[in-house]
Order: structure tokens, then sequence, then C-alpha cells
């Protein structure tokens, strides 16, 4: 089972105490799963469909809970391109549909005539548990999350531009979160990439068991990058000690060929000679050899007056 999975099963579990916070989980429910047809006679009937099972009789739960109507739950066949069952919950007009799809703020009348609303209704999520409990519907409907061992990505997929624009709005009302908004064909499609506002996002739907995995999960990588980060500082730096004991000695010799060693301070000669003892140590370590011991920025300078020597004596070489 896939980490989104999972954790829409944990989110199923999750029982609203607040009669505010049951419809809006529903709204955002039906917003991203339920289709409206006429039933005859001017009348509505809502069916909403769903991958998962637990999530169907989460929502037929809910529904039952907030306006004591018993809905009907069917297993049906997946699409072509979604193979496997089905799960539908279908609420005819004995089921109150129409008052359903009137508090939920979907359904409004403009000039006393009925339409269906695009985005989130305003009253809904008046209060901010309101908007958790929307925001887990509307997850539990059409979102997922990557599992963190891959990649760091929530998103939840929405059919209208206005619908992802007030999603994207109610999920940066919370703090710390900035969801951004994309198109993908011809979805609509809010999500966050950072990880650490992914937590806080499965914090707020109430996926508290998933969330400590997902924490879990990241720390670990965190530490494992770290790991590769300072492997990889400490090979650079080896290679640039490398890179400058080869340039050290090549200026050495060149003063060898040209002047000769005896013939710069003695200061100098002795730093060179002990370069050419000891190629692969430090210059922090070449400073412990000397006598009396030299700290590694002593080192350096006598290595820079050294190679100073080596290129003006090549400059009056090639002269």
């Amino acid at each position: 089972m896939s980490f989104a999975s999972e954790t829409r099963n944990e989110l199923a579990r999750v029982q609203a105490d607040k009669k505010c916070c049951m419809l809006a989980e529903i709204s955002g429910f039906i917003r991203v799963c339920g289709s409206i047809g006429l039933a005859g006679g001017g009348k509505f009937r809502i069916v909403t469909t769903t991958e998962n099972p637990a999530v169907a009789r989460h929502f037929k739960m809910l529904v039952k809970q907030y306006f004591n109507v018993e809905t009907s739950l069917e297993v049906g066949e997946g699409t072509s391109l979604k193979k496997g069952k089905c799960y539908i919950v279908t609420i005819g007009p004995e089921q109150l549909s129409e008052q359903i799809l009137r508090e939920t703020g979907i359904l409004m009348i403009r000039e006393g005539m009925n339409f269906i609303s695009d985005g989130i209704h305003s009253e809904i999520i008046r209060k901010k548990c309101c908007k958790k409990a929307y925001l887990r519907g509307i997850f539990l409907g059409s979102g997922t999350v990557t599992d963190p061992e891959k990649e760091y990505h929530f998103e939840i997929t929405c059919a209208t531009d206005i619908l992802a624009s007030d999603l994207m709005k109610m999920i940066n009302s919370f703090d710390g979160i900035k969801a951004k908004k994309t198109v993908r064909k011809k979805d609509y499609v809010v999500y966050v990439k950072n990880s650490e506002q992914i937590v806080d996002i499965l914090a707020i739907m109430g996926a508290s068991g998933k969330l400590f995995e997902y924490e879990d999960v990241r720390i670990k990588k965190g530490i494992r990058n770290q790991a590769n980060r300072i492997n990889n500082c400490d090979q650079a730096n080896i290679d640039k000690a490398v890179a400058a004991a080869e340039r050290h000695i090549a200026n050495i010799r060149k003063i060898e060929e040209t002047i000769g060693l005896e013939n710069i301070p003695e200061k100098l000669r002795e730093v060179a000679e002990l370069r050419l003892k000891h190629p692969d140590v430090s210059l922090t370590e070449l400073g412990e050899m000397m006598d009396p011991p030299m700290k590694k920025s002593g080192i350096n300078k006598r290595l820079l007056k050294i190679e100073e020597i080596a290129k003006n004596e090549c400059l009056k070489k090639d002269s």
C-alpha cells in the first residue's frame, strides 16, 4: 500500500468533534469527488466515487452523523485508466440531497435561479477548525502525498482554476505554509514541496501517525545528506591539499633547476627541503615538523615566497 493510501486510511479514522467541522469535511469531499445530476422533478442526486473503501465508509458515516440520513454504498468497477474497484456513495432527493448541496455551499441561488458554485464557500471555512476539516475532506477526495523516501511532494487536484485558487489561499492562511498552483493537462493542481510544510499539513489534517513516520524519514535523510556533504567537503579539501602540494613541489624543482636551493634564504630552504621529503602531509603537519614548530600560516607564507622566487626565475629564463 502506498504512503498516500495509508495516509487516507488514517484520516478516514479521524472523527470531527464539531458539527461545523463535519459539514466542512463533507463539503470538501463532495467538491472534488461528487457529481450532481437531476433525479426528475427538478430534484438532485449526488454521486461520490472513491477508490478507497475506508474513505467511502467514512463519508457515509459523516453524512449520517450530520444530516441523519442513510445513504447507499455500492461497489463498482474502476475505469480503463484505473483498474480495480471503486466505491460509490449515492445521495438522492429522499436523503436530503438538495439540503446537503445548499448547506455545503455547493448549490447556490442567484436571481432566483439555482447554480453550482465553483469555489469554496467562505462560510464553510470561517473558523480555523473548519479549514482543517475542509482540507482533510478535499485531500481524502483528490489528494496525494509522496513517500518521503522518494521525494517531498503533497498535492490536491482540482477541476477548476477558481477552486484551486481558493484552496491555495486557504492552505496559505496557515502559518508557515506556502502552497503553489500549476496546471496539469485539464486539471489544476495545488502543491507543496517543502518537507517541513508537508509535515505541518499532515498535522493540520490530523494524520499524526503518518506525520511521525514522515518526520522520521525526513530526519534520517537529513542526517544522510549532511554526512554526504561532509564527505564531499572532506574529499574536496583533500583534492585541494594534493593540488597545493604538487604546486609547492613544482616550484621547488624549478628553483633547483635554475639557481639551486642553496641560493635561497635558509628559512625558505628549510621549508622547501621538508616539503620535498614529506609531499603528502598538510601545512599544519609541516609546521609541527619545524624546529621550533611553526603555525600553518607561517609555513604558507614561506611557500608563497618560494613560489614567487620560482616565477621570477622562470621569467628570467624566458627573457
